[in-house]
């Protein structure tokens, strides 16, 4: 939901409409260090909340990874997916909020793909506003919503899921939710790993804890010791706002100040 005292972000210097521009990296056989490498990251901001929607591949015209489509999200991602020959493999989802799940129905069952997310937050994918806003609000949002055909619970903390040619690491992140995950890539471009937040950490903020299921203690205890622990050269791809690398979070975050993992 909306960070950071409340204030929305644009994903991108160009402004909040604009998507990140599609762009393969060059690979001559396209793994690093016998795996495979994505070569293409792109995102874009979705929705008046401008959650940031990813798609990680390997390669032109293959399998890919969609990470939290939320409000108004597919036209953009159809646009990216036509471009490109990409058939969506799975949908990842960082945590239940409506903003990061609005889209999730509808692409997974458009492509015939599941959607991935913690047993702690599925009962958002048909109540994504639980304790947030009038009751009117939330039963009209509620009618709105309903879980895609195929579910299935990141129940394992530390577990590897293989999608699309790529192998995702899934870390439990309690704090902003109960249900709060982050899922790692290693090797994922020029030799660099990848973190995708969600709302557990952005560029020089944290997620907001005052919503149902939050928690600033766990939220605090996951980015020390599931984050922190990370290489500094880590590109975090946050849920709102800009990337970051874990290394400037470390030195430059004001709430991290002190902290070591």
């Amino acid at each position: 939901m909306l960070d950071r005292g409340g204030a929305t972000h644009t994903a991108w210097p160009d402004g909040p409409n604009s998507p990140r521009p599609t762009s393969w990296a060059a690979s001559s056989s396209g793994r690093a260090n016998g795996k495979m490498a994505i070569v293409l990251i792109t995102g874009f901001p979705a929705g008046l909340l401008q959650c940031n929607c990813y798609v990680l591949a390997p390669h032109p015209g293959a399998d890919a990874i969609v990470v939290d489509p939320g409000q108004r999200a597919m036209p953009q991602l159809r646009r990216i997916l036509d471009k490109n020959r990409l058939t969506p493999a799975a949908v990842l989802l960082t945590h239940g909020h409506i903003d990061h799940i609005w889209s999730a129905q509808k692409v997974s069952d458009t492509y015939g793909c599941p959607a991935y997310i913690h047993p702690e937050d599925r009962f958002m994918l048909t109540d994504p506003i639980k304790d947030f806003g009038p009751k009117l609000g939330q039963l009209l949002l509620a009618a709105m919503f309903r879980e895609p055909k195929q579910v299935v619970e990141l129940d394992r903390d530390g577990d590897k899921i293989d999608l699309g040619g790529i192998s995702v690491t899934v870390d439990h992140t309690p704090g902003h939710t109960r249900g709060s995950v982050v899922f790692r890539v290693s090797d994922a471009q020029d030799g660099k790993d990848l973190v995708l937040t969600g709302d557990t950490l952005f560029e020089r903020s944290v997620g907001r804890t005052d919503l149902f299921g939050g928690s600033g203690r766990d939220l605090i205890r996951s980015i020390v010791n599931k984050l922190l622990v990370l290489d500094d050269k880590t590109v975090v791809l946050p849920g709102h706002g800009s990337s970051t690398t874990i290394g400037a979070e470390r030195r430059l975050n004001p709430f991290l100040e002190g902290l070591s993992a």
